[in-house]
């Protein structure tokens, strides 16, 4: 079905993995098309718990595809592609909150935690992307830069709204404005990455903290605060508790709720279902 990257389920964890290693991963319009589609369907699979979103050999993604665009620069137009048209039609449908239905601020919107497992230079668009997921997990040798100003653009693709909330508005400006180069050490410390081990633990690291997820938490409990974190980020504080308030009142009459408390009381790993 794709052909510009991987998807695996490996239960509890679906992997899409950007597969255009000879071109470091660079964003064509069907890239990001196939990776929209693979983390619906892993929204949709009953077996995942949790994404990990990373890049085939030595780049997690060097951003858009200069070549790709030039070439619709120079036809002024973009060419038509039934698959890619089809995969497009079966990513719609879902509902969202009118929030996240703009370009990459689906991932929020997604049930499911989205980790993105940075192995490389992040450059550019898919700086914003590894934004948009819920974490960052980065290879000690990852480098980001958000590259936008040196190409005469503007903040892309979410950065604008997501990156003064990772790292604060004074930081992010000094990413947008220089473009730098940041290493995962930086990164770290600036809260852009919420952590950083060599490059061969990398993604048995992400997998592992998924399938803690999937042995400890309510797959429900993690729906619902995602939802409220990234809603509530877009609410006064007296919406946000009174949302809370209803959410908190609905959990108490929940099975999870029972089982949670069940699986203490007996001390034994609770047996949630998932979602």
């Amino acid at each position: 079905m794709y052909e510009e990257i991987i998807y695996e389920v490996a239960d509890p964890v679906a992997t899409v993995t950007i597969n255009r290693p000879e071109r470091l991963n660079a964003l064509t319009a069907r890239t990001q098309v196939e990776i929209k589609h693979a983390m619906i369907a892993a929204e949709r699979d009953e077996r995942v718990v949790g994404i990990i979103l990373t890049g085939a050999g030595r780049a997690f993604s060097a951003g858009a595809d200069m070549r790709s665009l030039a070439e619709i620069a120079e036809r002024r137009a973009v060419d038509q592609d039934d698959t890619l048209a089809h995969l497009e039609a079966e990513s719609r449908g879902r509902e969202v909150d009118p929030e996240f239905r703009v370009t990459w601020s689906f991932i929020p919107s997604l049930k499911k935690p989205v980790i993105a497992a940075v192995n490389g230079p992040c450059a550019g668009r898919s700086t914003a992307i590894a934004t948009m997921c819920d974490l960052r997990f980065a290879s000690d040798s990852a480098v980001f830069t958000t590259s936008f100003s040196q190409r005469g653009l503007v903040a892309e693709h979410g950065l604008s709204w997501i990156l003064p909330r990772l790292i604060g508005p004074a930081k992010a400006l000094d990413l947008l404005w220089s473009a730098r180069r940041v290493d995962a050490q930086e990164a770290e410390r600036l809260g852009l990455v919420d952590r950083v081990v060599p490059g061969d633990e990398l993604l048995p690291t992400t997998r592992g903290y998924i399938e803690d997820l999937a042995r400890n938490s309510s797959p429900a409990s993690i729906m619902i605060m995602k939802r409220q974190v990234y809603l509530h980020l877009m609410k006064p504080l007296h919406e946000a508790m009174e949302d809370t308030n209803r959410l908190m009142a609905e959990s108490l009459t929940g099975d999870d709720f029972r089982e949670g408390v069940a699986s203490f009381v007996e001390k034994r790993a609770p047996a949630f279902p998932r979602v």
